[in-house]
């Protein structure tokens, strides 16, 4: 299972670089800017959400920590490699 952490475009690059930490550190962790966010910091996993102000809240690393490919997630170990960057 994978866990999406989405930012504001506008979030500072020092901010940025602690959340592609997780990325670099996690299992099955994407990292990416989109617009629209009702918050700085969202972070995404199988139907849950978690709305962040800050990417040092404690909050995200027990997120990532619990749906990063964990036991209760739908498709175990199914990669989230191979992708594209494509925009349309």
């Amino acid at each position: 299972g994978a866990v999406w952490i989405t930012h504001a475009a506008d979030l500072p690059a020092a901010d940025v670089a602690i959340l592609q930490q997780f990325a670099e550190t996690g299992k099955e962790v994407l990292v990416s800017p989109f617009s629209g966010l009702p918050a700085p910091v969202v972070a995404s996993a199988w139907g849950k959400q978690l709305q962040l102000d800050s990417v040092t809240d404690p909050r995200l690393a027990q997120f990532v920590g619990y749906f990063d490919d964990g036991p209760q997630t739908p498709e175990i170990d199914t990669p989230c490699a191979q992708g594209t960057d494509a925009t349309d």
